[in-house]
Formats: structure tokens, C-alpha cells, sequence
């Protein structure tokens, strides 16, 4: 089975360029599962029932997200009740939403999903590594064949959780920091690994942004409302074959395609 897994989709052009390059990605590369962090989906910051139903209803059969899950506090309830979107599981209990989630495929394959944030330089939850292994270990008595995006600032915090759960997950994708990494691997036992798979979104910015906004900021040290960039898009994923019968993955390629 082929996985696709999108990186951090940000605001209008984010959503316009996975639509326009979704169908053509799918049918050449036989995609049975498609799942995208949707966390910036909506203006750039956080998601709401309108853009993540646009995004759902283009494709995307999961959506997982990260830090900026509740930016658009209105969409609480609808986050709620919407099991295709996740965030991170090691939010303190009562919180709203999941952290997990198992989809059947048509071919009647069941894939578990699960979504964990990092602490380094991000917010105190609670431990992904502690949580991240509960969460497996649930999620495994549905199926093994589970997909992990970490959701992370420090490199060497998802690395670690990689080699941490190689072998009990069929991938670990890191997502956050919206710049593609150059070292997708099969890890030892078997675990489809990138450090940050990218972003989707406006191809020239700063990880989304307009990047003069960025650079004032950098410049003067003060506070500022930040927008979408404009223009064209770029869209980030990688490709994952795993093997149904061991849940291993055997192969990931990094793709960056340009729209329009």
C-alpha cells in the first residue's frame, strides 16, 4: 500500500495548490491513503469547519495538526466532533478532540493514525515519547500498520522519537517547521523516517509568510499582525510503501511539485 502525507498546509494558497495537484499525485503514484497536516489551513494559523471540510472533500481522507490546532477558537465544537481531524495526543486529558485515529481503507485494510507534539522550544504537554508509546500500543490492537506525524521544533526530538518507536510504526513524519529535510530513511527495524516532510503554501515566503513582514520583525524585535505570502505555491509530501503483510515500511520519496 502507498501512503501520501502533505506537509503543513497554509492558508488560500496552501489549499488551492493542494487541489490542484492532489488528483494528478494520486492516480500517478496509486495513493491508497492520503494525510495532511491542516494546522495553518486557515488563514495561516489554525483550522476551521469551512477550510478543513474544503481540503477533506478535495482528498484528504485524515488531518493532522500541531500548536496552532486552536487559533480559530470557534471551531472548537467542530473539532470536537470531527474524528478525520486529529491533534496531538499528549494534550492533558479532557481536552477536546483526538490524538488518534484508525481509518479502514476501501480494500478494507485498517491504518492507524497518530498525532504527537515535541516539547523543545514548543508548549509543556505531556511527554510524547511516554505518550507516544500508549498511543501505539492502543492503537495496535486494531492494526500495525500505524503513521505517526510529530509535530516538532528540535531535529534532534524527532530523531529520537523515530529510533524511539522504529519498529512498532510503519512511519514517523515530522512536521512543524514548514522546510523540507533532506534525510528520508528506512530506519533500522524497519520505520519510514523524515525530520520535517515541508509545507504547502506559498512557494516564495518565510515558512508561509510574507517574507518583508518576516523581515521587519527580525529587524525591529516588534510585535506584528503577519499575513499569507501571495503568488505561486509549492507542495510538500512524501510517499511511503509499506508492506501489509509485516506493516514495514520499504520505501519514502520526497516530492516538491510547484502550482500552478
Amino acid at each position: 500500500m502507498k501512503v501520501l502525507f502533505i506537509g503543513d498546509i497554509v492558508g488560500k494558497i496552501g489549499r488551492t495548490t493542494l487541489k490542484g495537484l492532489l488528483p494528478n499525485i494520486v492516480d500517478r503514484y496509486k495513493i491508497d491513503l492520503v494525510i495532511a497536516n491542516g494546522e495553518n489551513v486557515a488563514g495561516g494559523f489554525g483550522v476551521t469547519d469551512k477550510t478543513a471540510g474544503e481540503i477533506l472533500n478535495c482528498g484528504v481522507h485524515v488531518i493532522t495538526t500541531g500548536n496552532h490546532i486552536w487559533d480559530k477558537k470557534d471551531s472548537i465544537p467542530y473539532i470536537a466532533k470531527e474524528d478525520r481531524i486529529l491533534r496531538p495526543g499528549n494534550y492533558p486529558p479532557g481536552v477536546p478532540g483526538c490524538g488518534s485515529a484508525v481509518h479502514t481503507l476501501s480494500n478494507g485494510i485498517k491504518v492507524g493514525i497518530l498525532n504527537i507534539s515535541g516539547r523543545v522550544f514548543m508548549s509543556a504537554l505531556d511527554c510524547p515519547f511516554r505518550t507516544g508509546k500508549e498511543e501505539i500500543k492502543k492503537l495496535r490492537e486494531s492494526t500495525n500498520i500505524i503513521i505517526v506525524d510529530f509535530h516538532a521544533e528540535a531535529t534532534s526530538e524527532k530523531i529520537a522519537f523515530g529510533y524511539f518507536v522504529d519498529g512498532e510504526v510503519s512511519a514517523v513524519i515530522g512536521t512543524h517547521t514548514h522546510v523540507q529535510t533532506a534525510d528520508e530513511k528506512i530506519l533500522p527495524n524497519g520505520t519510514a523516517y523524515i525530520t520535517d516532510v515541508g509545507m504547502t503554501g506559498p512557494a516564495v515566503s518565510v515558512i508561509g509568510i510574507e517574507k518583508e513582514q518576516i523581515i521587519e520583525r527580525f529587524l525591529l524585535q516588534m510585535p506584528m499582525k503577519f499575513e499569507v505570502a501571495k503568488g505561486e505555491g509549492i507542495l510538500s509530501a512524501v510517499v511511503i510503501e509499506i508492506d501489509e503483510k509485516t506493516s514495514k515500511a520499504t520505501a519514502i520519496q520526497r516530492l516538491q511539485l510547484k502550482y500552478p
